[in-house]
């Protein structure tokens, strides 16, 4: 993997291995359109092809690929069926799921969240828990997560990462589709003070540029956490579908190497233990 590539990836784009909080505006009367989809012998997609290691362009064949990517060419294989890729933001994705323009997008939306119930979700797929990025020379001046308050906190709008970073009084800066280098110098540099996201995304964000000065904090991780994919409510055959060749790839051990695959050797899809401290979200 080249650093042109890399650069091109975003750390905390619409990702998949984002949470999102659901959007208010989701449709109360849902259907069930797997008769439409076998008929179109298509699956529609969402994906943000610019988070990496879940969904990016090869640097050498410009292909759409990654973790996730390749998850549901498999699912769509096993179903009989091609997959259609729409890249889209965290927002475009919510939006299109409810407007039908997608069947499925690569977003797992908090079950915690107010509308959370407005949406169908497939079986975890990946297993995680959250970390925190900090300046390596003084850990941003956080020791503990009180000392968020007035901090500012980087990331994509409306996901759990940010809830959680305003949730301790941290000033959020939003960004959009940014790429790794940008959302880690500015922490660097002081624009920003820290990035609470995925700890296997960040991890390799942060071996992919080892010259700028940040890191993981050592002391602060939380809120272990699965991802899954997410589809309109009511499409329920559709997601018991995916649930099937979820579970299928789970047994005879396809996203295990899928996994091991684009996260260097680390099998993200079985689920652990972690004796770390777990942050409710208020309201």
């Amino acid at each position: 993997m080249n650093k042109s590539l890399l650069m091109r990836m975003a750390l905390l784009g619409s990702v998949i291995t984002l949470t999102a909080c659901g959007e208010s505006g989701a449709s109360e009367n849902s259907s069930d359109n797997w008769d439409e989809i076998q008929e179109a012998g298509v699956i529609r997609a969402a994906t943000s092809g610019t988070y990496f290691p879940n969904s990016y362009h090869d640097a050498e064949t410009n292909e759409l690929t990654g973790f996730e990517v390749e998850i549901l060419r498999e699912v769509a294989d096993r179903l009989e069926l091609d997959i259609d890729f729409t890249e889209m933001n965290v927002d475009g994705m919510l939006t299109s799921l409810n407007s039908e323009q997608i069947d499925v997008a690569a977003l797992s939306i908090s079950h915690a969240g107010e509308n959370a119930d407005r949406y169908n979700y497939t079986i975890p797929y990946k297993y995680s828990y959250m970390s925190m990025i900090v300046r390596e020379e003084d850990n941003s001046g956080i020791e503990e997560m009180e000392d968020l308050d007035g901090k500012r906190a980087a990331g994509a709008a409306t996901t759990t990462y940010m809830q959680i970073a305003e949730q301790y009084g941290a000033e959020l800066v939003i960004y959009d589709n940014a790429t790794n280098d940008q959302y880690l110098w500015d922490v660097a540099n002081g624009r920003t003070d820290l990035i609470i996201n995925d700890f296997y995304g960040q991890t390799m964000a942060l071996t992919a540029f080892p010259d700028i000065p940040v890191h993981i904090h050592e002391e602060l991780f939380f809120n272990p956490s699965y991802t899954n994919f997410s589809l309109k409510l009511g499409n329920d055959t559709l997601t018991e579908q995916i649930d099937q060749a979820l579970e299928a790839m789970h047994e005879d051990g396809t996203l295990s190497e899928i996994s091991e695959t684009f996260y260097y050797g680390e099998d993200v899809t079985v689920e652990q233990d972690f004796d770390i401290m777990t942050i409710e979200l208020e309201g």
